[in-house]
């Protein structure tokens, strides 16, 4: 049996990561694929309690702290769920992954890249997404989107426009230097292109 592919979803919050994840499950779904749709930090009962630490507002972490909790729960969310799902040749879409590290701890949070390298390579070792794609959205966009969802704001999404500048700025980096992997994705674009986007590029994966 061939291997699944691995579709990780990025982009600030608010930038429409969960949209774009759901999209794709139809597209996949509706060729009688499985498909696994995950999130991380998540996935696991492990990582949901990790998940529940992090963005708790009443957390107080040091960065390396918040990282190493990070890399922990992608530890298990691998070992558990998306390994055996990738083996077994189901599709796995994951709502955020090591990029987001790479973005929050690193670009937000200032941690060294050479840090965060040498984590990634421990924990994934030679597995990476086939695709990721990268909802890019400006701060100011994204932080009217979730003033107007309403509900309780987490953690991370407290933090001042300055440190989501700086994740959006460590993203399209990333971009830059893995656009074979990482596809942007404009998200001022209409729902209908979005699609025809998303469309166009998992087809690609598929064929």
């Amino acid at each position: 049996m061939d291997r699944g592919r691995f579709i990780t979803f990025e982009g600030i919050d608010g930038a429409g990561k969960s949209t774009a994840l759901a999209c794709v499950r139809q597209l996949l779904e509706g060729r009688d694929l499985e498909v696994v749709a995950t999130r991380e930090p998540g996935g696991t009962p492990v990582g949901e309690a990790i998940r529940g630490l992090l963005l708790d507002p009443a957390t107080r972490a040091s960065a390396d702290t918040e990282t190493l909790l990070v890399f922990a729960a992608r530890a298990e969310h691998l070992e558990q769920v998306i390994r055996p799902a990738l083996a077994r040749g189901a599709w796995v879409l994951c709502d955020r992954f090591t990029d987001a590290t790479f973005a929050y701890q690193g670009g937000g949070r200032g941690l060294p890249l050479a840090r965060l390298e040498q984590l990634r390579d421990w924990v994934q070792q030679d597995l990476s997404p086939d695709l990721t794609v990268l909802i890019d959205a400006p701060v100011d966009v994204a932080q009217a989107r979730l003033r107007g969802r309403g509900g309780e704001v987490d953690r991370f999404e407290r933090e001042r426009n300055d440190f989501h500048e700086r994740v959006r700025q460590a993203y399209l980096a990333l971009a830059q230097r893995e656009p074979q992997r990482i596809f942007r994705l404009d998200a001022s674009l209409s729902r209908l292109e979005v699609e025809h986007a998303l469309s166009a590029v998992v087809e690609s994966l598929v064929a």
